[in-house]
């Protein structure tokens, strides 16, 4: 993918689903962690949004980050115009199968994480999720570093 062939280049990733309330919040959060932890501030360029957003991040998920160290609690559900994924390198959507980025064009690397939804869901399994988006995360920026 040419635009991430020179390292100077910055790197896109949006995280997407159709709420933008959970699963996509998670996985932002992981990837600006993952993102300062490995030194790319300036190389990876961090998008996250949903084609019908929520009004909140969703309860559960904010109880489950925070378990995990992260606060989410200023964060809201914003919409991801198809403008924004085009731009991307990378969109990895939640698994929602409702969501259509087809159309973003063949240099964007897309990917559905088939990631079952959180929202309702008892704590526990909000935290396999959590946990289940934290290695797709970690595996996707392991990939970025090799390109």
């Amino acid at each position: 993918m040419s635009a991430t062939s020179d390292s100077t280049d910055t790197i896109r990733i949006a995280f997407v689903c159709v709420r933008n309330a959970g699963r996509s919040q998670m996985a932002t959060a992981f990837a600006e962690r993952e993102r300062e932890q490995r030194g790319l501030e300036d190389r990876v360029e961090i998008l996250t949004g949903g084609t019908d957003p929520a009004d909140a991040v969703h309860d559960g998920v904010l109880e489950a980050m925070a378990d995990a160290g992260f606060d989410l609690s200023d964060r809201t559900p914003r919409e991801i115009a198809i403008d924004e994924l085009r731009s991307c390198d990378y969109v990895a959507t939640m698994g929602c199968s409702t969501l259509d980025v087809g159309t973003v064009g063949d240099d964007v690397d897309v990917r559905d994480w088939a990631l079952e939804d959180p929202g309702g869901k008892e704590s526990e399994r909000v935290r396999e999720i959590r946990d289940e988006v934290e290695r797709r995360v970690t595996a996707l920026f392991d990939e970025l570093e090799d390109v």
